[in-house]
């Protein structure tokens, strides 16, 4: 297939391009460069089935496609609490582009939702079916409700307009190109052990992530992508099995061999205290579910970090 994707040198998106080409697609690679970096296409450099184009998603864009795929929005807080307004944009108005695109010719489209849709969660594992517990006016807003605005649109245009549209609600997810700085628990925990700092947990580190290591997750993708037809659902892609901040922490010390010491800082608005995805629906539909430990993951981590710390 040509494959457009949006996001292309995100964490996220690059290992999903190197995936897609590995497969024998033509990628055309689509990132602002807001928050990611070429850095991660490197080794797409001179692959004659890559394709990079610098734009911004929140503007329309005319190609000949046979699937769409949009990773394009920062994933981590820091970064979309920064610029809030663009962030709902880049969800809202770079759904739109993309599903007209689609429309016009006739690709499938998968959208990149997240699990940040269940908001703070009142039920534990989340399945598909659940609404969610979502702040609309809090910090976290634009992320969240941008995504939720999103699944809407995909879920609008299947109906209305036939369009192939699949959402997939990522959970957790990390691995090598995550960057330094981004915000999110495990490159912070693994940066802060290498260099030697405190490592800090925001709350008490009671609350709980399920973290899917990176290819565990790009392989559920791209069974979700060539499915031959996927029913009127979002999937939620990552790993069920469920860990505390402090132990996720503990982990990073001892693989690391750090002396770094432990400080609690208070915890951010809205921030979820439990994510657990049910993936019942993943292993029925895709015949999907990881396989890569935390243990193992937070090693192959570690050992990118050392390399660029």
């Amino acid at each position: 297939m040509k494959i457009l994707l949006t996001g292309a040198a995100g964490f996220l998106g690059s290992h999903l391009s190197e995936r897609l080409v590995l497969e024998g697609h033509h990628v055309i690679g689509l990132d602002d460069l807001s928050t990611g970096s070429l850095k991660n296409l490197e080794n797409l450099r001179d692959n004659s089935n890559f394709t990079f184009i610098e734009h911004d998603v929140r503007e329309p864009i005319s190609l000949e496609v046979d699937a769409i795929l949009n990773f394009a929005c920062p994933a981590s807080p820091v970064h979309y609490q920064a610029d809030p307004v663009r962030t709902i944009e880049t969800n809202f108005l770079g759904i739109i582009n993309l599903l007209h695109l689609a429309r016009n010719t006739g690709a499938k489209i998968l959208q990149a939702s997240t699990s940040e849709v269940y908001g703070d969660p009142t039920e534990s594992p989340q399945k598909e079916a659940y609404w969610g517990n979502v702040n609309p006016i809090g910090i976290r807003s634009c992320y969240d409700e941008g995504k939720r605005a999103a699944e809407t649109l995909c879920f609008d245009y299947k109906r209305q307009y036939g369009v192939d549209a699949r959402v997939i609600r990522i959970f957790n997810t990390y691995g090598p190109n995550m960057a330094i700085g981004d915000g999110r628990v495990v490159s912070n925990f693994i940066v802060q052990a290498l260099r030697g700092e405190d490592i800090t947990i925001y709350g008490d580190g009671s609350q709980t992530r399920s973290f899917c290591y990176v290819t565990d997750l790009v392989d559920g993708i791209y069974r979700m992508l060539t499915h031959p037809e996927i029913q009127n659902s979002p999937i939620n892609l990552g790993n069920p099995h469920e860990f505390s901040m402090l132990e996720l922490a503990k982990i990073v010390i001892e693989q690391t061999n750090s002396k770094s010491k432990i400080v609690f800082l208070d915890l951010p608005q809205d921030d979820p205290k439990q994510r657990k995805p049910d993936i019942s629906m993943a292993k029925l539909v895709l015949n999907w579910e990881p396989s890569i430990e935390l243990s193992a993951g937070v090693q192959k981590t570690i050992n990118y970090f050392q390399s660029i710390v």
